[in-house]
């Protein structure tokens, strides 16, 4: 490893420190004087912002004729999203996700992990498959802040979107929900100014520090990738195997920054709409534009395995979230562990080692469906729960 190298892979560690934390300040800030939610502004403006290395890299890659890197790297960075990212944040802080999360914006994201693994079965992601992702993206975005800025208007529709005090406290045991998510809350978590609320310099200012934020991320991101390419490449991986683990982790590096610094700032539904969001903008986005350029060739490895661990790791996410409307620590340290045993797999795989077979088999008819069967019991348990709720306040409210 050359010394430039190493000085390549510490600017990049520090730029996406330092972009992370002006992103997540000017999103907050921003969040406060367009009257939106955090979390729309995580599911809209920050996915899409810190999607951008994903899109460079898609780009260049299919132009460069290395379609198998583009492909690796839009479905392996949504898998280390969920699995990585959202792990390794809730291991900080548990994260708290609002019921509009579970009943809207994930099951869309499951939605768009099924369309691509569709479109892609021939083998080819021609560029009206990449025009049907990018006008499914644009259509859920102009949505979203529509129903947004609608349901600012109405208070006790904002009021009944927020996760319970019951269960933020059994979620975080650090802090309830009142206030946590809400423009106002936002506010203090940024420590806005109130002087500079509501005032178009407050929006210019906040558009620039979220601009720098992803001017940081894009050039930490790509210093880092280039830095890890140059070794991986030399160590003999492919482009599927580099896109999938390599540069999915390092363009993913600007999620995990800005979902980091969320969490230790208190944003945690921004955390989790964030992931949400750019998951949505790497396949309607990335994949879509990418195509439009140039057809994409999808290898027939991705299409057997990767792709449909996607879909996979898209529909547990729905679950995880669901039982009490959280993300907790025990749960992020189970996705962090199969995003281990994931890329554990891949590297078998590509280096065709001994210990593929029964390292595929105990995972494939142990601890895969032990962990299906574990979250289908906590999700019914928590549908009890909630249930039982809202038995309880039906008697509880007089009859008008």
């Amino acid at each position: 490893m050359s010394a430039l190298t190493v000085a390549a892979l510490a600017v990049g560690f520090v730029l996406l420190v330092a972009g992370g934390e002006s992103l997540v300040r000017g999103a907050g800030r921003l969040a406060v004087s367009l009257g939106i939610s955090p979390l729309v502004v995580g599911l809209t403006v920050v996915a899409f912002a810190t999607s951008t290395p994903e899109l460079a890299v898609s780009v260049d890659a299919a132009l460069s004729g290395h379609p198998g890197l583009a492909v690796g790297n839009v479905v392996g960075s949504n898998i280390a999203n969920v699995l990585l990212i959202l792990g390794l944040t809730a291991l900080i802080a548990p994260l708290l996700a609002k019921s509009r999360i579970v009943r809207v914006d994930i099951p869309i994201m499951v939605g768009f992990s099924v369309l691509l693994l569709v479109v892609a079965l021939d083998g080819v992601i021609s560029s009206l498959d990449g025009l049907l992702l990018f006008a499914g993206v644009v259509a859920y975005v102009v949505a979203t802040v529509i129903i947004s800025r609608r349901r600012a208007a109405d208070p006790t529709s904002t009021a009944q979107d927020e996760p319970t005090v019951e269960h933020a406290e059994g979620a975080t045991g650090e802090q309830s929900a009142a206030g946590a998510g809400t423009p106002e809350s936002a506010a203090g978590a940024v420590d806005v100014d109130p002087a500079e609320d509501g005032a178009s310099h407050s929006v210019l200012k906040s558009s620039a520090m979220v601009a720098l934020g992803v001017l940081m991320l894009v050039v930490g991101a790509r210093l880092l990738v280039t830095a890890a390419s140059d070794l991986a490449a030399a160590w003999g991986m492919s482009d599927l195997v580099i896109g999938l683990t390599v540069v999915a982790i390092g363009t993913s590096l600007p999620e995990l920054a800005t979902s980091l610094v969320a969490a230790f700032r208190g944003e945690r539904d921004l955390a989790v709409g964030n992931i949400v969001g750019s998951n949505m903008f790497n396949i309607g986005a990335v994949l879509g534009i990418t195509s439009l350029i140039t057809p994409i060739e999808v290898a027939a490895g991705a299409i057997r395995f990767d792709l449909p661990i996607m879909v996979a790791v898209a529909l547990a996410l729905l679950p995880i979230a669901f039982t009490g409307m959280a993300i907790k620590r025990w749960e992020g340290l189970l996705f962090a562990g199969f995003y281990a045993a994931y890329i554990a797999y891949v590297v078998l795989q590509a280096s065709d080692h001994d210990a593929l077979e029964p390292f595929s088999t105990a995972m494939l008819w142990f601890v895969i469906p032990f962990t299906a069967v574990w979250l289908i019991v906590l999700a019914t348990y928590e549908l009890g729960v909630i249930r039982g709720r809202r038995q309880v306040r039906r008697h509880l409210v007089p009859d008008e």
